[in-house]
């Protein structure tokens, strides 16, 4: 196990006991995050719903699903990048005697951003990709525009470049022609970071990260 996977299993450990905000009542799992610690390239979404709630794990539901189509169709699988949310736990809200995910408040941000950014500071990733607009208002900038800034590249202070793609959930939403197209955005967007991974690591480094051999595609 490498210095940066022991500090990160350490910092999950202390999520798992995470009491800073309400959440912790209603939640089944905290959900920190999976993947390759010593990755370049990192995922965020805004939060976990219901599948991932029951698992404690990223993205597993049918938006897992066609992520890891999507990441499939560019050679890469969830061992050699790191997925990982804003919120660590569900947001959610009981309607007419059922369980509905429900948006993030102010305070329940606040009180997790603290994990998100000590994962990045570990991690040290070259590339953020974030899912969806949410994700990409905490990390990129506020009110973030998804219709006119997906797929632009912004220097970002949790890596050396972030940018934003649709969330897998919203594609989802999409039907015929506007599905295809969304879905190929997603493709697309996530081959462009990848390439801007290749081209970072090409730059000359002081003190070049290591990664095992194995699960590197970059």
């Amino acid at each position: 196990m490498t210095e940066v996977e022991e500090r990160l299993q350490e910092l999950r450990q202390k999520a798992l006991d995470c009491r800073a905000c309400e959440l912790c009542d209603t939640r089944t799992n905290v959900v920190f995050g999976e993947g390759n610690p010593n990755t370049p390239l990192v995922l965020i979404g805004e939060g976990p719903g219901a599948n991932e709630d029951a698992t404690g794990r990223p993205f597993v539901g049918r938006a897992g699903q066609l992520l890891d189509q999507v990441l499939l169709e560019n050679g890469i699988t969830r061992k050699h990048i790191y997925i990982c949310n804003v919120l660590k736990c569900r947001a959610s809200i009981i309607e007419n005697g059922s369980v509905r995910n429900r948006p993030p408040r102010t305070s329940e941000i606040a009180a997790c951003m603290p994990w998100l950014q000590q994962q990045l500071d570990i991690i040290k990733p070259l590339v953020v990709l974030c899912l969806g607009a949410p994700a990409a208002n905490l990390v990129i900038h506020r009110d973030f525009r998804m219709t006119k800034e997906r797929g632009i590249w912004f220097t970002s202070s949790y890596a050396r470049y972030a940018m934003a793609a649709l969330h897998p959930a919203y594609i989802l939403r999409q039907h015929d022609e506007a599905f295809r197209t969304a879905r190929a955005s997603l493709v697309a967007d996530i081959d462009a970071a990848r390439k801007k991974v290749i081209e970072l690591k090409k730059e000359p480094k002081e003190q070049p990260k290591v990664e095992p051999e194995n699960l590197s595609l970059f």
